[in-house]
C-alpha cells in the first residue's frame, strides 16, 4: 500500500475538503435514497408517492450527476489507492448500495414491458404511473392539483423565472405615454416571454394528460385573472402566480405597442423582437448606460451623415427624435426585412401624430425617415399595409398646416379640400413611398 506522502496527495480522511460540493451531493443523495427506498417499499407506496412527488423528481433530476460523481471518485480511489476504511470510501459504498436498493424496488413497481434502462428514467416513469392511476377516493380538486404540480417541476421553475421578470417590470406604475421598461429590461422580457409561453403550455398539457376529466385545469384557469393575495408556496399557487403576471405583461405590452405602432398590429410571436428596438428609440436606457445603436439587434443606417444630438435634447413625450431616427429595426426570425420596415413606418407615423415636439426638430428629416421606412416596406401586403395606406391618404385629404410641425396627421387641423390642390391625391396610389411623397407634397401645398 502506498504511503500518504508518496502515492497519495492527501490523506483519505481529509479528502472531504478536496471533494467540496461533490461530498455535499453524496451526503444529500444518501438521505434522499433512504427516504425514497422506504417510500417505494411500503405497502401503500402509491399514496406515499403522491405526497412526496418533489422527492421523486429531485432524485430523478440529480441522478445523472450522482452517477458521474461516483464513477469519477471510484477512478480516483483506484488510482491513488485509498484504503477501504477511509471515510470517503465508506460514503461511496453506502450511496452505491442505497442506489441499488432504490433501483431494485423502483423496477419492481414498474411493469416488465417497456421498463426504462436507467434509474432516473424509472423514477419519472413511476411518477407517470401514479398520476395516471387517478386520485384516491375523497380527494378534493386542490389536493389533486398539488399532486399534479410539484414545486420542483422544471417547467414550473422556468415559468417562475419568467414571472419574476414580469412582476419586476410591470408591478410599478408607469407615467402615461412613457414606455414601462428600459432597454435592459426589454432584453430580459425578450427572453422571458417565449420562456413563459413554452413553460405554461407544458404545464397545462401536463394537467390535461393526467387529469382526464379536466376538473383541475378548469378550476385553475378560472382563477388565473385573480391577483395573488399571498406569497405562493404550493405548485398550483405558483402556476396561478405565473399565469396572472403573464396576463398583466401581455396587457401592458399590447397597450404600449398599440400607442406606438398603430395602425400596424404585431403578432404575438413578433412582440419580443420589437421591445429592445422600441426602448432604444425612446432612449429608455438605465441611468449611466450608454446607448448601443450598433449593438446586437439594433444598428444605425449605413449612409453617412451628422450624428444625432445627445446633449439632453428630447422629442415627443420625452422621446429623443433625432436619436430615435438612427435606431433601425433589423430583420429576424419573427419577421423579414419588409415587415421590419412596416413597423418602422408605423412608429414614425405614430410619433408624428402626438403633440408638439420639444427642442430641436427637423420636419424634413422626419419626412426623409418616413420615406426610407416606406421604401423598406414597399413589397409588403396585407391588412396592416392597407391600414397604413389609409392613414397616409387621410393626411393627404386633411393637409395639415405646414407651419405647425406637430400633429401632422391630426384631424383637428383639417381644411376643406379643394380641387385645385388635388384633394383626391393618393386615392388610387398603393405604393407606400409614393403615398409618403404625396403626403409631403400636400403638406407643402397647405402652407
Amino acid at each position: 500500500m502506498p504511503s500518504y506522502g508518496e502515492g497519495m496527495a492527501t490523506h483519505p480522511d481529509n479528502l472531504r475538503a478536496r471533494l467540496e460540493d461533490r461530498a455535499d451531493l453524496l451526503e444529500a443523495t444518501r438521505l434522499r435514497y433512504r427516504a425514497l427506498r422506504g417510500m417505494l417499499a411500503s405497502f401503500f407506496w402509491k399514496q406515499r408517492v403522491r405526497s412526496q412527488f418533489e422527492l421523486l423528481l429531485e432524485v430523478a433530476r440529480t441522478q445523472p450527476e450522482v452517477d458521474a460523481t461516483l464513477a469519477a471518485l471510484k477512478r480516483r480511489a483506484a488510482a491513488e489507492g485509498w484504503p477501504a476504511n477511509a471515510a470517503p470510501m465508506k460514503l461511496m459504498r453506502e450511496v452505491e448500495r442505497l442506489r441499488e436498493d432504490v433501483r431494485r424496488v423502483a423496477f419492481k413497481r414498474l411493469p416488465a414491458e417497456g421498463r426504462p434502462a436507467t434509474l432516473g428514467e424509472a423514477l419519472l416513469k413511476l411518477e407517470e404511473t401514479v398520476l395516471e392511476a387517478g386520485p384516491l377516493l375523497g380527494r378534493h380538486i386542490w389536493a389533486r392539483a398539488v399532486e399534479l404540480l410539484p414545486r420542483n417541476l422544471p417547467e414550473l421553475r422556468a415559468a417562475c423565472a419568467a414571472a419574476e421578470v414580469f412582476e419586476h417590470v410591470f408591478k410599478r406604475p408607469a407615467p402615461e405615454g412613457v414606455l414601462p421598461f428600459t432597454v435592459e429590461e426589454a432584453e430580459a422580457l425578450q427572453r422571458a416571454l417565449p420562456l413563459a409561453e413554452t413553460a405554461l403550455a407544458a404545464l397545462w398539457q401536463r394537467l390535461e394528460h393526467f387529469d382526464t376529466r379536466g376538473q383541475v385545469k378548469g378550476f385553475l384557469q378560472a382563477r388565473v385573472s385573480r391577483a395573488p393575495q399571498r406569497v405562493p408556496r404550493s405548485g398550483p399557487e405558483l402556476l396561478l402566480h405565473v399565469a396572472f403576471w403573464r396576463g398583466v405583461a401581455w396587457a401592458r405590452l399590447r397597450a404600449s405597442l398599440g400607442e406606438r405602432l398603430a395602425p400596424v398590429v404585431p403578432a404575438d410571436a413578433e412582440v419580443p423582437a420589437l421591445l429592445v428596438w422600441l426602448a432604444a428609440r425612446e432612449g429608455r436606457f438605465e441611468r449611466g448606460a450608454e446607448p448601443r445603436m450598433g449593438g446586437p439587434g439594433l444598428f444605425a443606417p449605413e449612409a453617412p451623415g451628422p450624428q444625432p444630438r445627445t446633449d439632453g435634447a428630447v422629442g415627443l413625450r420625452g422621446v429623443g427624435v433625432e436619436v430615435a431616427g438612427e435606431v433601425r429595426l433589423p430583420a429576424c426570425e419573427a419577421f423579414g426585412e419588409g415587415r421590419a420596415g412596416l413597423f418602422e413606418l408605423a412608429a414614425q407615423l405614430a410619433a408624428l401624430s402626438r403633440e408638439r415636439p420639444v427642442g430641436t426638430w427637423d420636419e424634413e428629416t422626419a419626412w426623409a425617415r418616413l420615406w426610407n421606412a416606406a421604401q423598406r416596406a414597399r413589397g409588403e401586403q396585407g391588412e396592416d399595409v392597407e391600414r397604413l395606406r389609409d392613414a397616409l391618404r387621410l393626411f393627404i385629404l386633411l393637409r395639415g398646416q405646414g407651419q405647425t410641425p406637430a400633429r401632422l396627421f391630426s384631424p383637428e387641423r383639417a381644411r376643406v379640400p379643394t380641387v385645385e390642390i388635388g384633394a383626391d391625391a393618393g386615392a388610387a396610389v398603393k405604393d407606400l413611398p409614393a403615398l409618403v411623397h404625396a403626403a409631403r407634397a400636400a403638406a407643402w401645398r397647405g402652407r
